[in-house]
């Protein structure tokens, strides 16, 4: 048995909003992150990879912005990780 992991980066905090960039890594290691991605995202909001078997296990914190800050430019900040655990030995 081995773990995959997904990183969804949503539209804001809500886990049925739009994905906006995503990663893969795959304990497996039949994929690797920077092969085989389309620019087409794996699912269209938190909710569908729940559907689809991702556990959700860490959503990143809700930190306001600063006063005089709300509109900087810096890192996506609605960040969830999810996983699912996969038998390696299956095709």
């Amino acid at each position: 048995m081995r773990q995959q992991v997904l990183v969804l980066y949503l539209a804001d905090s809500s886990l049925d909003s739009h994905v906006v960039g995503w990663s893969r890594y795959d304990g497996t290691g039949r994929t690797s992150p920077t092969t085989g991605d389309s620019d087409e995202p794996p699912y269209e909001s938190g909710v569908a990879a729940l559907r689809d078997g991702w556990r959700l296990f860490q959503a990143a914190q809700l930190i306001p912005p600063y006063p005089g800050h709300e509109y900087d430019v810096s890192f996506l900040k609605h960040e969830f990780f999810f996983e699912r655990i996969v038998d390696a030995s299956a095709p």
